[in-house]
């Protein structure tokens, strides 16, 4: 196939980019700024995008958007909601305008979505939750809609926690946890529903080949607490985890982005990855902290 991708440099793109062409695949990065031959220019801000450059592509696959990871002021809030909001527009309009039109447009999504739910169990079929997160998350999401009124088959990967020691949540707890002064979140009975990086990209791989469509909870079965997390990391570092974060502090660092990331969580269900015959090559959490550590 060829393929379209924005976010191509970012964690999972820059993973999962080489995977589709060892996999034989022609991969077409979408970039801003200076395209390098063989990419296409776009500036979802401005609502520009190389159209023409994309005529012929089979599949398109958007992982781009602003980094949530830091606290949430008003500018930044508005940041992360337009960068996924204005991106997926532009790019489910112009995939629909396309002659012939992609068969496909797989999207990256979040389980925050679900908003902090405590022990529910949440499958795909689980309704909208409260919160920044799952507000940004349905705009996200509803902005693929002119995609699929054109008949592309469109599946939205709503993640959990990314594993990966070059980025994400995971890289930031290396340091504390290195110098002895990791430990639970508040807590830590939030639920963190998290995947390999292996893993994300292979699921990205299944939603471009098999029949998935709609919103897919990309998480690893073997879904854990914050405490149980924090043991395995110190395990897999030989690290105590006896300093826990409280509550109180976090709140106070990292504001809204603190309650809704770090102090809530979701115990999403890969139903439908599973269903579609799916096998997670790192099910467990040690084994998916393992595998982050030595990539």
């Amino acid at each position: 196939m060829r393929i379209a991708v924005t976010g191509s440099s970012g964690l999972i793109g820059s993973a999962l980019v080489p995977a589709l062409r060892d996999n034989g695949h022609e991969v077409v990065p979408i970039v801003r700024g200076t395209a390098s031959p063989g990419e296409l220019v776009w500036d979802p801000t401005a609502g520009t995008i190389d159209a023409a450059g994309l005529t012929g592509v089979d599949a398109i696959v958007h992982l781009a958007g602003a980094n949530i990871g830091k606290r949430w002021s008003r500018a930044t809030r508005e940041k992360v909601l337009r960068s996924r909001v204005d991106g997926t527009s532009l790019i489910a309009r112009t995939a629909a305008a396309l002659d012939p039109r992609p068969a496909v447009l797989v999207c990256a999504s979040g389980a925050g979505f679900y908003g902090d739910r405590g022990d529910e169990q949440l499958t795909e079929v689980a309704g909208k939750g409260k919160g920044f997160l799952a507000d940004v998350v349905e705009a996200w999401e509803a902005a693929a809609q002119p995609a699929r009124d054109a008949g592309i088959r469109v599946v939205q990967l709503r993640q959990g926690i990314v594993l990966s020691r070059r980025g994400g949540a995971l890289q930031r707890l290396l340091l504390p946890f290195k110098l002895f002064v990791g430990g639970r979140v508040g807590n830590g009975r939030q639920w963190w529903s998290w995947i390999s990086l292996e893993d994300t990209v292979s699921a990205y791989r299944h939603a471009l080949e098999q029949a998935l469509e709609g919103p897919v909870n990309v998480a690893a079965p073997g879904v854990v607490t914050n405490r149980e997390f924090t043991k395995a990391l110190g395990r897999a570092l030989g690290r105590p985890t006896l300093l826990p974060l409280p509550a109180a502090v976090v709140r106070l660092v990292f504001g809204q982005m603190g309650d809704e990331m770090l102090l809530g969580g979701q115990r999403t269900v890969p139903e439908k990855l599973e269903q579609a015959g799916f096998v997670f090559a790192q099910p467990e959490i040690d084994a998916g902290i393992q595998a982050a550590l030595e990539r």
